[in-house]
């Protein structure tokens, strides 16, 4: 059974495209026209997944990814015809998962929804070791929590999922279009100019360690030590 999915857009043709995608993907899903409504199906269907505009006509997108963190971490995806740099980075910021600028291609989509299952299956499957340990770097998978030198950082979902994919294949160079494949379902030239921006962001959040760029190819973790092990 696929997730469940929560539409959340009031442009009628736009919630009709997204609802005929969805149906012939064979995802269920609900819709909601505004914020208010928006939050009320939340609370009472429990959806896995949240396509989010941010254009509503009763409350600014964002401020429903920010309700909506208060107490869930469902995977929010901003569909939205603000297409700023600035823009994607607040709501990355609040907390959303992923964005998408409007015109979008239905293929595009279905990638990045795929890659959103690949990640609600992969948290719902017993983890063998929870915490990933390297230096002075520890990563706790469960509770998609990152700490450095008993500091806990502060990255954006997008930041974390590059960081976990790293760590989980620590030692290995991965290329950008393995990477960008996984975090954003696909490589297109614009998920290869996030990355790089990403990057930029963690390796300072990092202090510049642990994180290795081979350039024009990829990145990989560094192992901090000899004695970097996971724990049990």
């Amino acid at each position: 059974m696929k997730p469940l999915v929560l539409i959340v857009d009031d442009d009628s043709q736009m919630a009709s495209l997204l609802k005929t995608m969805l149906e012939l993907s064979d995802y269920p899903y609900i819709r909601a026209a505004n914020a208010k409504e928006a939050l009320s199906l939340f609370l009472s269907h429990q959806p896995q997944i949240v396509l989010l505009d941010l254009g509503l006509p009763d409350m600014d997108g964002v401020d429903v990814i920010k309700k909506i963190r208060e107490f869930s971490r469902t995977p929010i995806l901003v569909l939205s015809a603000r297409n700023e740099d600035s823009d994607k980075i607040v709501a990355l910021d609040a907390g959303a998962d992923d964005y998408l600028s409007k015109p979008f291609s239905v293929d595009e989509l279905s990638a990045r929804l795929r890659v959103i299952c690949r990640r609600i299956e992969y948290t719902q499957a017993p983890q063998i070791s929870p915490v990933f340990k390297n230096g002075d770097l520890r990563i706790h998978f469960d509770e998609q929590s990152v700490y450095l030198k008993d500091e806990k950082l502060h990255l954006t979902p997008i930041e974390y999922r590059i960081l976990s994919l790293l760590a989980k294949n620590s030692g290995k160079l991965l290329t950008r279009t393995y990477i960008t494949k996984e975090v954003w379902g696909s490589s297109w030239d614009s998920d290869l100019s996030s990355l790089r921006v990403y990057m930029t962001s963690l390796r300072k959040k990092l202090h510049h360690q642990y994180i290795e760029t081979s350039f024009g190819v990829g990145y990989q973790m560094i192992k901090a030590d000899s004695d970097q092990e996971n724990e049990e």
